[in-house]
């Protein structure tokens, strides 16, 4: 099987509100969508989410890397993805969102060629996965009142996204906890806002309130603070912005700096490096967590397969399309509450409505 065309498009997604994090404000998803066609008559599908403010991608330089990367692909065997992986990283080190959509295609025609499900290509099964749903950074009135909606749809946990002031936050977590009482657990990401001080000040105060985890308290280059944080903190510490790749995982395993590894495929160039940083994880004792920036369907789809095919991944957050305006995949994984379906199809499952794909000003390299 060879690679004969790949067409990359600008794919973006209204959402129904901005949404507000430490590190800035999102009024769209201006995500990547690439498609890859074979010469077997089959075609994958990758999507890539370029949160600028964590990966330090656009969607415009995003798209300007992914004509390149589509040239040293062509005429390739799709099947070998572990050199198709590496040409993309040696010539690319960085842009993993753009890689992930690559990525994701590439997985996608295997399975097919399989004909298996990417979960089970990946060797697991289709076991039961829930998402929680996340609270942004807003006044406290407008936080209780989304987490108490959120704990009436039935949310197993519900993700707060922290990292302003002291005070605030502090203010913001106590508030929710009064109003949805103490059984629903509730998940803290400050996005690197606090500084050492600040974090253990916020998470001494919160930990008797049924906080599961804390995500990325202080700046990603501080692993040092990391683990002075967590050997002192009530509530367990989860790496994100500080978890690219499996050197990283490597390191926050070594200096012992963090409990739990926040995995997002956009974050870390895709399923092969998600699998390697998994693997680490798991054999240093580290549970993870599957999570997501503003993809659509499509990649949460194969977020959702890679979960579910490994058992160490023991936390979902793949809740980004709630916030979008439109739903522009045909297939995929699908939502009952908060429990997540996965399609049985060969392959991720999913693909892009054809209309919606006509409105799309597409690249086309071949």
């Amino acid at each position: 099987m060879k690679i004969t065309q790949i067409r990359i498009y600008p794919f973006d997604i209204p959402l129904k509100a901005p949404i507000a994090i430490s590190l800035g404000t999102i009024e769209h998803a201006r995500n990547i969508l690439v498609e890859i066609s074979t010469d077997a008559g089959l075609t994958g599908w990758g999507e890539g989410s370029p949160f600028w403010m964590i990966v330090g991608e656009t969607q415009a330089s995003g798209l300007a890397a992914a004509q390149d990367m589509a040239r040293l692909l062509l005429h390739r065997d799709p099947l070998d993805i572990e050199g198709c992986l590496t040409t993309l990283l040696r010539y690319l080190p960085g842009h993993p969102t753009t890689r992930s959509a690559f990525d994701m295609a590439l997985y996608d025609l295997a399975a097919q060629a399989a004909n298996m499900p990417l979960y089970q290509f990946l060797g697991g099964a289709n076991r039961p996965l829930v998402t929680d749903e996340t609270i942004y950074i807003n006044t406290p009135e407008r936080m209780v009142a989304d987490a108490v909606r959120i704990q009436a749809q039935g949310a197993d946990a519900i993700k707060v996204k922290l990292g302003t002031t002291l005070r605030d936050d502090i203010r913001r977590v106590e508030a929710i906890r009064q109003a949805i009482g103490d059984e629903t657990p509730i998940r803290t990401d400050a996005n690197q806002g606090w500084d050492v001080v600040t974090a253990q000040q916020v998470l001494r105060t919160i930990g008797g309130w049924n906080v599961q985890y804390c995500e990325q308290p202080i700046n990603r280059s501080n692993i040092a603070g990391l683990r002075q944080i967590r050997q002192q903190s009530p509530v367990p510490i989860m790496a994100d912005e500080s978890l690219f790749d499996a050197a990283d995982a490597l390191r926050l395993v070594r200096d012992e700096a963090v409990d739990f590894f926040n995995i997002k495929l956009s974050k870390s160039g895709g399923i092969a490096e998600a699998l390697r940083i998994n693997a680490i994880a798991e054999a240093a004792g580290i549970a993870c967590m599957i999570g997501c920036m503003s993809e659509s369907r499509l990649a949460l789809t194969a977020n959702a397969h890679f979960a579910a095919a490994r058992q160490n991944v023991r936390f979902c957050d793949l809740d980004g399309c709630f916030e979008h305006a439109a739903d522009p995949v045909q297939g995929g994984i699908s939502y009952a509450g908060y429990r997540i379906a996965l399609p049985d199809a060969p392959g991720i499952g999913a693909t892009i409505d054809p209309a919606f794909l006509a409105t799309l000003s597409g690249t086309t390299i071949q």
